[in-house]
């Protein structure tokens, strides 16, 4: 998986991390996407050792993924703005910006 702890950044939304922020957010939405599945697959057979390890898994992966993502890009969810001095959140790309995809 990628890292993003390389970037430097002179602010969230111009950061100079650019492409390494947006490829660590497309291991983020491949994570989502490969949560997704195994839940719908589990929800069928919610007895299958291997796909609840493998949930478990991707989970752990999601959370280092996010937490990674968050510290040098920006807030994912307005839970993700951990700086006690500014709002954060609102500096990252809005869904609907191209940015953002």
């Amino acid at each position: 998986m990628m890292n993003p702890m390389n970037c430097n950044q002179n602010s969230r939304r111009t950061s100079s991390c650019g492409s390494n922020c947006k490829s660590v957010m497309q291991t983020l939405r491949a994570l989502d996407f490969a949560i997704q599945e195994t839940v719908l697959y589990l929800d069928a057979y919610p007895n299958c050792c291997q796909a609840l390890e493998y949930y478990h898994r991707l989970i752990d992966e999601r959370k280092r993924v996010l937490a990674a993502y968050e510290e040098q890009c920006a807030p994912v969810t307005m839970y993700g703005n951990t700086d006690h001095t500014a709002w954060t959140w609102i500096d990252s790309p809005w869904p609907w910006e191209a940015d953002a995809n």
